[in-house]
């Protein structure tokens, strides 16, 4: 029965993440603690996120940017395991409030660069280097909360990425990412049979709305696009401050 719940929210889930590169976890994770705890939940959620980005490298492969994703996770995998035995020693509340203030401020400067034609480019990044050096900083917060995307939407968007291969560049930096944090969720012994297996079909779900959304993408504007991914930050800073003053 738990999975005649996962399954299709994690599909729609999937499908939202396929479209903007990240959302699965706000529409997934409330469905998670309900029916698995919250300890359970976050485990579940990394496993199931390291499907469905797979999901959305496979249904973009020729668009990936293997020297960005590549400069991103050399800093950002330690970071994020840095940001998870991190995350036991801040006080509740104090990295969702920074998060969401920050995520409420980059719509007005991300659409302030755009009006000016300024974007950061691989050529501008003196080789990757400045790529590299985001990723350690975005990594560690990444480490600290549940989801990946809010933080590198706005890294590889202001790198110069859109459509198709921003989703998959995205997708590729973040299944490094989380397989980080699985290799910590597993040194504390919180990766279960059960957990496993959970994780598992929420996976499978996310992988399969990433191909419908691919489908999606492909019908969309460029403009269009660019309005989902404010949208998307937009309602990511909201969610943390209201979780920050819960």
């Amino acid at each position: 029965m738990e999975y005649l719940v996962v399954f299709p929210l994690g599909l729609f889930a999937g499908t939202v993440g396929g479209v903007v590169g990240t959302g699965s976890s706000l529409i997934l994770m409330p469905a998670l603690v309900w029916l698995f705890g919250p300890q359970q939940a976050v485990p579940v959620m990394a496993i199931g996120a390291v499907f469905g980005n797979l999901g959305r490298v496979l249904a973009w492969w020729r668009d990936v940017d293997c020297r960005a994703c590549a400069a991103y996770c050399s800093t950002a995998v330690p970071g994020a395991v840095w940001g998870v035995h991190t995350l036991l020693t801040i006080p509740a509340g104090a990295a969702e409030a920074a998060l969401g203030s920050f995520f409420l401020l980059l719509v007005p400067a991300r659409r302030w660069l755009l009006a000016r034609s300024i974007t950061i480019s691989l050529a501008h990044l003196a080789h990757l280097a400045h790529l590299a050096l985001l990723g350690g900083p975005l990594g560690f917060l990444t480490g600290m909360v549940v989801s990946t995307g809010p933080l590198t939407v706005p890294l590889f968007t202001f790198h110069g990425l859109e459509r198709g291969v921003f989703l998959a560049t995205e997708a590729a930096g973040s299944i490094g990412v989380y397989l980080a944090k699985l290799a910590t969720f597993r040194g504390f012994d919180a990766l279960p049979p059960a957990v496993i297996v959970h994780g598992l079909v929420t996976g499978a779900a996310l992988m399969a709305g990433a191909f419908i959304g691919k489908s999606v993408v492909l019908r969309l504007s460029p403009a269009f696009y660019r309005y989902l991914i404010d949208a998307l930050m937009l309602a990511s800073g909201i969610v943390l401050l209201l979780i920050a003053v819960r």
